[in-house]
This record gives C-alpha cells, sequence and structure tokens, in this order.
C-alpha cells in the first residue's frame, strides 16, 4: 500500500486528536472531549499536518506496524478495523464517496470537543462517547 493508500484510510474523524488521560496505577484511559490544538474544529483536519510532530511531539504518525499496539484507537477508526481484518463502516469516505458522511454519521468530533486552547481542567472533559462502537 502507498503512502497516499494508507493516509487515504483515515475517515476524518478525529477521535485520535482527542487527548487522553490514563491513571498511573491502573493504567485505565480516559478520553476526553478536548482535541489537540491544531486541530481545526470544523474540518476535523489537522492544520499543521505536515510539521504536527515537531510541533505536538506526542502526536503518534499511524504506520501498519504501530496500529495494533494503541490501545486507545476507536473501535471506528479505519486503521484499527483493517488491523482486524475487519470492514470499513458505510460512512467511511472510501465507502460512502462523501467525506461528509463521518460527520453525517455523528462519528466525528465536530460539535462534539473543545480545542485545548479553550479547556482548563482535563478531568472536567472526561467523556465516554468517543469509544461508541457504532458501525
Amino acid at each position: 500500500m502507498s503512502k497516499a493508500q494508507w493516509e487515504s484510510l483515515c475517515d476524518g474523524c478525529a477521535k485520535c486528536c482527542l487527548l487522553k488521560l490514563e491513571d498511573e496505577d491502573t493504567l485505565e484511559l480516559a478520553y476526553t472531549d478536548v482535541a489537540c490544538r491544531l486541530l481545526d474544529m470544523g474540518t476535523c483536519q489537522c492544520t499543521r499536518y505536515p510539521e504536527r510532530s515537531v510541533l505536538v511531539p506526542d502526536c503518534i504518525t499511524m504506520t501498519p506496524e504501530i496500529v495494533p499496539t494503541l490501545r486507545w484507537m476507536p473501535k471506528t477508526c479505519a486503521y484499527r478495523l483493517l488491523s482486524e481484518g475487519k470492514p470499513l463502516a458505510w460512512w467511511h469516505p472510501l465507502v460512502s464517496n462523501d467525506p461528509n458522511t463521518v460527520h453525517e454519521a455523528g462519528i466525528s468530533v465536530r460539535g462534539r470537543a473543545v480545542s485545548e486552547r479553550k479547556a482548563q481542567d482535563l478531568e472536567d472533559h472526561i467523556v465516554d462517547w468517543p469509544e461508541e462502537d457504532i458501525t
């Protein structure tokens, strides 16, 4: 698979751009509704994609090798689905031929997240919806 083909797997939901909290003792993960400061909240696209890893050092570049190790990947993520041998959902842009279906289906963070520039205490922003298993 070429780099362009791999990149096209991203459905544009931006759930991976949400900040997550991990309990040091239990290693339990909690999603927040707080998105990376580089995320355009309307388009759900990174505003500085080419240099995101430099500007946000803990931003992870998705690769076929790393995806199976990321236990926080949402169940709806195309990268995760592919690594698990599962099909893409009907709303995925590669299936629907429409980049807006991910938003219309309520899968993306559009209208449900806040920028980390505006959020204060992350513990006040813990939510369950990013991990909903909607397909």
